[in-house]
């Protein structure tokens, strides 16, 4: 299904669609369905495919920043290390926001509250202070690049 996605695979797809729920005119069937299950039939992907489309929509909208980390996944990674502080450094759940997001964020209307606190399409690592050594892998990768 072009311009499609799977929020059933994907915990961000399904944090943008729930979202969009909140302010669109969907399809009760789309409601009842969507974030039901780790699959679906394709009948259901297929009443549910105009959400994914404006999920990706939404999605492609958006800025995006990445920095290349190519070691192993694992929990020593520093994948996992930098994900997590950046997430805990930028996060504004568990302090005064230094950078709200802005008034008309979709995520104001999100299901979930660690999305709403944060600021963040995030769930995990919201109310956690930063490792500093997050700093540090950072650093490295931005001197290879």
């Amino acid at each position: 299904m072009p311009g499609g996605g799977n929020h059933r695979g994907s915990i961000f797809r399904l944090h943008v669609g729930t979202a969009l729920l909140s302010v669109g005119d969907w399809d009760d069937e789309i409601r009842r369905t969507w974030g039901a299950g780790s699959t679906a039939p394709a009948h259901v992907r297929q009443t549910e495919y105009p959400l994914e489309r404006a999920v990706t929509a939404h999605i492609g909208a958006m800025p995006f920043l990445w920095l290349g980390v190519d070691d192993p996944p694992g929990p020593t990674s520093d994948r996992g290390l930098i994900e997590s502080g950046s997430i805990a450094l930028l996060s504004n759940a568990s302090q005064a926001p230094i950078d709200p997001p802005s008034a008309g964020w979709l995520g104001h209307r999100a299901d979930r509250d660690a999305v709403r606190q944060s600021g963040l399409w995030n769930v995990n690592h919201v109310y956690e202070p930063p490792e500093s050594a997050f700093l540090d892998a950072i650093e490295r990768y931005l001197a290879r690049a």
